[in-house]
This record gives structure tokens, C-alpha cells and sequence, in this order.
């Protein structure tokens, strides 16, 4: 019986690691120039729904290197670095490659995994699935429905009502606050001179 309880611990002890561990190569950071020119691109819409098909080399010079690296690579981000992880303002996120809408701020919740996550997409087109065997597991990889960006995976371990966590890597987030949470949060706000 030790025999076996050791055995187990000693695969999900490997199965986290091989996660854990995918992202190796290191993730640059994302300079405000750069955001700029990926969201004054002609692919970077939060209105257009239409599939957008572009090469790698158009896709390299579009996207900073972090988010091309995830997003067009699969890579994986450290766990617990995203900014989005502990995040709780209310809003839309979109992906950060295309700009279309993938969560709605009331479907994230605290999975205790390293990574933000949601248990349902904001529409079933929103995100597409296919399976991901690599690094010796068998997963479902999840990718931004418009433009087929990797976003991370999804797992049938989340919450009522759906029962899915959807894993998702924060670099390949972009996040609008709800402009009527905004306005309220502003209206709160003591005034200058006050």
C-alpha cells in the first residue's frame, strides 16, 4: 500500500513539474510601445468578429515577443506571475493577440493552480479546443476562436455551473474594465482639495 501512495505522489509530484516547468524560455516583458503598435494593427479589434489568418513572420512583427511567444508558440507562463492572477476588477477579457472577447470578470475564480482562471468562455465561439497530448499528458489545449491563439487548457476540475477551470495564461490577456464599475468607482472617489 506505501508502495502504491508512493508511486501516485511521485506522478502528480512529475505531472505539476512538466506544467510547471514548460515555460523555460524566459518571457519579456511588455513595453507600452509595443502594446501600442499590437493594438494599432489592423488584426487588434474588440468588434470584428472575422477569423483572422496570418503567417508566423506576420504574426512576429505584430506581437511582442512575450505574447507571440505564448500565443503562437504554446508556451506557458511561470505560475503565479500574471498580473491577472490575484486580479479582481470587473470587466471583459479579450485576447491580447486579436482583441476578441474570451471571459466575462464573473466567470474567474481562485483555483489555487498559478494561473488566472474561469469556468466558462463568453460565448461557445469564443474559444476552440483540440487535444494536446505533449509533455506526456493528455490535455484539451484551448485557442482563441478568431484568431487560433494558444490560450492554455481547460480542465474538468472548476466549479459549479459549468465544473470546467479554464487555465489560462495571463500574457495572452487583455483586460477592459466594465465602463459602468468605472464610473462608479470614480464617482467614489474623494476629490481633490476634499
Amino acid at each position: 500500500m506505501k508502495r502504491q501512495i508512493s508511486i501516485l505522489l511521485m506522478a502528480l509530484l512529475s505531472l505539476g513539474l512538466q506544467h510547471c516547468t514548460q515555460a523555460q524560455q524566459p518571457v519579456a516583458k511588455t513595453t507600452k510601445a509595443t502594446m501600442d503598435t499590437k493594438k494599432d494593427s489592423s488584426v487588434y479589434s474588440r468588434t470584428d468578429t472575422s477569423k483572422v489568418n496570418l503567417t508566423e513572420e506576420q504574426w512576429k512583427k505584430i506581437l511582442p515577443s512575450d505574447v507571440y511567444y505564448i500565443a503562437r508558440q504554446k508556451g506557458t507562463e511561470r505560475p503565479w506571475t500574471s498580473k491577472f492572477e490575484k486580479f479582481d476588477e470587473v470587466g471583459t477579457y479579450y485576447c491580447a493577440a486579436c482583441g476578441n472577447a474570451l471571459f466575462k470578470s464573473n466567470t474567474k475564480f481562485d483555483s489555487g493552480c498559478g494561473w488566472p482562471s474561469f469556468y466558462e468562455p463568453i460565448t461557445k465561439g469564443s474559444i476552440v479546443y483540440q487535444p494536446d497530448n505533449s509533455h506526456g499528458m493528455s490535455r484539451t489545449e484551448t485557442l482563441c476562436g478568431r484568431c487560433g491563439a494558444h490560450l492554455g487548457h481547460v480542465f474538468e476540475d472548476g466549479p459549479p455551473p459549468t465544473g470546467l477551470r479554464y487555465c489560462i495564461n495571463g500574457v495572452v490577456l487583455d483586460f477592459e474594465k466594465a465602463k459602468e464599475a468605472e464610473k462608479k468607482y470614480n464617482e467614489s472617489k474623494p476629490k481633490s482639495g476634499e
